[in-house]
C-alpha cells in the first residue's frame, strides 16, 4: 500500500526526515516511496508509521473527496466519515475530528451548521466601518477601555437590498450597566440624535425623520461579534437575527425586503447557522426564526433540520 502513495517531497531519503517535519503538511511534489523509505519506516517504529499513514490518507483522499461531493451542495459529517472509511476501516473519532479540522483550515470544506459541510467556498462577511462609527468607537474605547461594545451602520445592508433607503442608523451596543454613562458621554462629545432603546413612537416620530440617528442598546451576552480593522462590529449571523427580532426599529427592512436580504446574504457569504440559532435562542426567537427560514426564505431545509 505504501509504495503506491505519492505524497513526499523530492529527495527525501529517509522517513526519519519526515518525522522531523510532521507539523508541515505543505507537500509540493510527489515522490514514490522506495524500499529504503520502507526500511527506515521499520527502524523508526510504530509512531512514525501512524504519522505516515495519517498524512497519506489525508493527502491521497483529497482528490477523491472533491470528486465524491462535487455534485452535492451540502453533505453531513456521517457521509464524510463513511468516505474516509474507504481509506481507514479502523477510523477513530478523534482522527476523524482532526481531518475535519485540517479540511477547514485548508479551506477545502466550510461549516454550514452543526455536522453539515460544503465544498463551495464563500467569503466571510466583513462590514465596512464608516467615519461616524470609527469616531464613536475610538472615543468610547479611549474613555471606557474595558467596555464591550459593537457598532455598525444599516448602510451595510445596501448590498443585499432591492430598495435602497435614504436614511441610515448607527447601532451602538454596550453592556447594560454602561448605557447611561455612554449616553451622557456621547452628548458631552456633541453627538446629536442619540436614543436609548427607543420605543415605537420615538422611532416613528423622530428617528426615521432625522438625517442620522445613533441607537444605543444593551448588547446580548455571547452575541456573535467580530473585529474588522480593530473595530468590534456585527457578524452576518447577528445582523440577520437582529433584523428579524427588532422589527419596529428595523421597519424599513421588513417584509419581502427582509426575505431578499437573508437570501442574498446566504448566497454571497458564509453563514454559520449553528452560531446564528444559538444567538436567536439567547434572544428567545429560535423557533420563530426557524419557521420563518423554512417557510419564507430559499435556505435549504436540510441545513435547518440538521
Amino acid at each position: 500500500f505504501l509504495k503506491e502513495i505519492l505524497i513526499l517531497k523530492p529527495n527525501l531519503k529517509s522517513l526519519k526526515l519526515i518525522s522531523d517535519r510532521q507539523d508541515n503538511y505543505g507537500y509540493e511534489q510527489p515522490h514514490k516511496i522506495t524500499q529504503e523509505d520502507i526500511a527506515a519506516l521499520k527502524e523508526n517504529g510504530k509512531n512514525l508509521e501512524k504519522f505516515l499513514c495519517r498524512c497519506c490518507i489525508f493527502e491521497v483522499s483529497l482528490k477523491g473527496l472533491k470528486e465524491e461531493f462535487k455534485d452535492k451542495e451540502y453533505f453531513s459529517s456521517g457521509e464524510l466519515f463513511d468516505f474516509y472509511l474507504q481509506f481507514d476501516d479502523d477510523l477513530k473519532e478523534t482522527t476523524f475530528r482532526w481531518r475535519i479540522y485540517e479540511l477547514k483550515a485548508k479551506k477545502i470544506i466550510a461549516v454550514i451548521s452543526k455536522g453539515v459541510f460544503t465544498l463551495s467556498y464563500k467569503p466571510s462577511f466583513k462590514p465596512e466601518n464608516f467615519e461616524i462609527e470609527k469616531k464613536i468607537y475610538s472615543k468610547i474605547k479611549s474613555h471606557f477601555p474595558d467596555l464591550r461594545q459593537c457598532i455598525w451602520n444599516t448602510k451595510i445592508l445596501n448590498e443585499f437590498m432591492l430598495h435602497i433607503p435614504s436614511r441610515y442608523l448607527t447601532i451602538l451596543e454596550v453592556e447594560r450597566n454602561a448605557i447611561e454613562p455612554v449616553y451622557e458621554f456621547l452628548l458631552e462629545k456633541k453627538f446629536r440624535n442619540v436614543y436609548i432603546e427607543p420605543e415605537e413612537k420615538e422611532i416613528e416620530r423622530y428617528i426615521y425623520e432625522a438625517e442620522t440617528a445613533i441607537i444605543l442598546q444593551s448588547i446580548i451576552s455571547k452575541a456573535p461579534i467580530q473585529k474588522v480593522n480593530n473595530i468590534s462590529t456585527t457578524t452576518i449571523e447577528k445582523m440577520i437575527v437582529d433584523l428579524y427580532c427588532d422589527r419596529k426599529l428595523y421597519s424599513t427592512f421588513q417584509g419581502s425586503e427582509l426575505v431578499h436580504i437573508i437570501n442574498h446574504a446566504f448566497d454571497y457569504y458564509a453563514v454559520d447557522f449553528t452560531k446564528l440559532f444559538a444567538y436567536a435562542k439567547r434572544r428567545r426567537r429560535e423557533v420563530d426564526l426557524m419557521d420563518f427560514f423554512s417557510n419564507i426564505t430559499d435556505i435549504p431545509k436540510n441545513i435547518l433540520n440538521d
